[in-house]
């Protein structure tokens, strides 16, 4: 499960923060709203009940009443409907549409009791307030107060709280996610700044007042790409001043070393063996210091002119006896690229070198575009490099063991590290994937290539 980005979670607290004390005080404005308007519904139910029921206790006074006349005579408007319980009969102004089986009985044993009462009730799923008033023994006055017009006010209440609490979340989120955007920028600086020094450049550097609170982090940062970048220079210093101070011996060596493999058909058997394996590991003594040498200075930035790719391509494969036809151009790919020709040479001299010494051979060198990137691929028909290695095979003095396996420990274990440096000093990387087929294929992505 993928985990939520910082600026993702900050955003969502804020809302959910916002969404709770929006509803927490949506609730609590409901409530006490709601407890106001039936508060006072109820008292001004109570006022008109008591009035009324004098009114019907003043006519009922009368000799022989009329009680339906007396109950039509009260001023009830529409909301509010009387009756009357009288001798063991209920008195009502209209037809008995139920109204009388809502009289709650414990609200009835109350009036007659002598004692006045109130309760909600709810009259074909409508709420009412329905009071009781005791006028005399076994005579009791009812009214039905009609809630529905309050409940829909309290339901509009309720959708405009809750559309109130929404919008409140939503403030939260967009607050939220104004708040981290800005506080995170100089965290971007930092990761913009760290991806820099990554690939290379050691100029990237942080503006002690992006933020005072960040000041340290900015200095501390700063002060740590000054010690590293002084350090990689003395570091790149000491291997080319070795690189160079051995370079004298070894071309000593290597004059010795000809000089014995040039006699050695007047040299017994056993000597001339010696003799061949000391100029061999002469040779590949030197071109490990060649290959120390260009590392040492592969962190410098990339010297970009145009370059036929395709033609140094060629030139590379008949420097090493192989034939130009395996480079191939995809259609529509322009042959000249943005490049530094030296690196882009040593690229692909060192690939078609892996090939041949633990792929089995080249079997093709592709050139081709991808936008403004222009891609190398060089494909080979050996074992492939296992997953679990394919990152670094690219490192300095690292083989897969299928290379161990092939070469008998032959080569420096720099080629291909060099092929990644070179990539990186032009923006780009380099990997290794399958071959359809079988085999393995580098692939090196130059951007900025084409234009």
């Amino acid at each position: 499960m993928r985990r939520l980005g910082l600026r993702a979670r900050v955003t969502a607290g804020f809302a959910v923060g916002a969404l709770l004390l929006a509803a927490s005080m949506a609730l609590v404005s409901y409530e006490l709203t709601r407890r106001s308007l039936l508060d006072e519904r109820e008292r001004t139910a109570l006022r008109a009940a008591y009035f009324d029921a004098a009114v019907v206790r003043t006519g009922l006074d009368a000799e022989a009443p009329d009680v339906a006349e007396v109950l039509r005579s009260l001023d009830t408007g529409g909301n509010r409907r009387p009756l009357l319980y009288r001798d063991d009969q209920w008195y009502l102004r209209t037809a008995d549409d139920g109204l009388t089986a809502a009289v709650p009985a414990e609200l009835q044993r109350l009036v007659r009791d002598g004692e006045p009462a109130v309760q909600r009730v709810r009259i074909d799923g409508q709420p009412a307030l329905l009071v009781g008033v005791p006028l005399a023994e076994a005579v009791g006055y009812y009214e039905v107060t009609s809630l529905r017009e309050l409940e829909e006010t309290l339901q509009v209440l309720a959708l405009a709280l809750t559309a109130v609490a929404i919008v409140v979340a939503g403030s939260g989120a967009a607050v939220g996610w104004y708040a981290t955007r800005h506080s995170l920028r100089p965290l971007t600086a930092v990761a913009d700044a760290a991806e820099k020094i990554a690939a290379g450049s050691f100029t990237a550097r942080l503006a002690p007042t992006t933020d005072p609170d960040l000041t340290r982090l900015s200095t501390s940062f700063n002060h740590m790409v000054d010690q590293l970048a002084r350090r990689i220079e003395r570091d790149r210093r000491f291997a080319a001043d070795v690189s160079h101070e051995l370079r004298s011996p070894l071309q000593t060596l290597s004059a010795a070393a000809s000089v014995l493999a040039n006699r050695r058909e007047h040299l017994d058997e056993r000597t001339a063996l010696a003799a061949g394996l000391v100029a061999d590991e002469v040779a590949r003594f030197q071109q490990l210091v060649n290959d120390l040498i260009e590392l040492a200075r592969s962190d410098r930035p990339a010297d970009r002119a145009p370059v036929d790719v395709a033609a140094l391509a060629r030139e590379a494969c008949r420097s090493r006896s192989l034939p130009d036809s395996l480079v191939q151009v995809a259609p529509g790919t322009a042959t000249t690229w943005s490049v530094d020709r030296r690196r882009v040479e040593q690229i692909l001299v060192n690939l078609l070198d892996n090939a041949v010494r633990y792929g089995g051979g080249p079997v093709a060198v592709r050139l081709a575009r991808r936008g403004g990137t222009g891609v190398v691929e060089v494909d080979d028909e050996g074992p492939g490099v296992p997953v679990a290695e394919r990152e670094a095979v690219f490192d300095r003095f690292v083989r897969a063991r299928a290379a161990h396996a092939r070469a008998g420990g032959d080569g420096s274990g720099l080629g291909l590290a060099l092929v990644a440096q070179h990539a990186a000093t032009h923006g780009g990387r380099a990997e290794v994937g399958d071959r359809p087929g079988g085999g393995a294929r580098f692939r090196v992505e130059l951007p900025e290539a084409l234009r």
